[in-house]
Parts: C-alpha cells; sequence; structure tokens
C-alpha cells in the first residue's frame, strides 16, 4: 500500500499579508464609528505595504530603479 501524505498547500507569506489586509478593511465597513473605520483602514494598509515588501524581498518585483545623477565637467 501506499504511504499516506496529506495534501498541504503552503500560501506566500504576502498572500497571508494580503488576506490579514482584506480581514482589516470587512473589518472597517462593519466598524461603529469613524476611529474604528480609520484604525482598520490604516491596519489594511499597512498588511498590503508588508505584503508587497515581501513579494520585492522573495525577489518576485524588481526593486524599484533610482536615477543617479551625474556631474558633468564643463
Amino acid at each position: 500500500m501506499g504511504e499516506f501524505r496529506p495534501q498541504m498547500s503552503f500560501m506566500k507569506q504576502s498572500d497571508i499579508f494580503r488576506d490579514n489586509a482584506d480581514n482589516c478593511l470587512q473589518l472597517a465597513e462593519r466598524a461603529e464609528g469613524q476611529p474604528a473605520n480609520k484604525r482598520y483602514s490604516r491596519m489594511a494598509d499597512a498588511w498590503t505595504a508588508l505584503a508587497t515588501e515581501q513579494d520585492w524581498l522573495d525577489g518576485e518585483i524588481p526593486p524599484v530603479k533610482v536615477r543617479v545623477l551625474q556631474m558633468q565637467d564643463a
């Protein structure tokens, strides 16, 4: 008989961060009062920023190109 191997699906860390952002947005929609809504919205923004940063760390998006100005001799 074959060996039993459970099916495991691994989510990327950035996808987990995006799920957290979605959860925060849902909480923001249900929040009573503007302070709570803003708090959850800011948390969603932070999770989204973390997801983008993680994608960069994982090499999935290229780093931002920085233009270097060079001094030219006249």
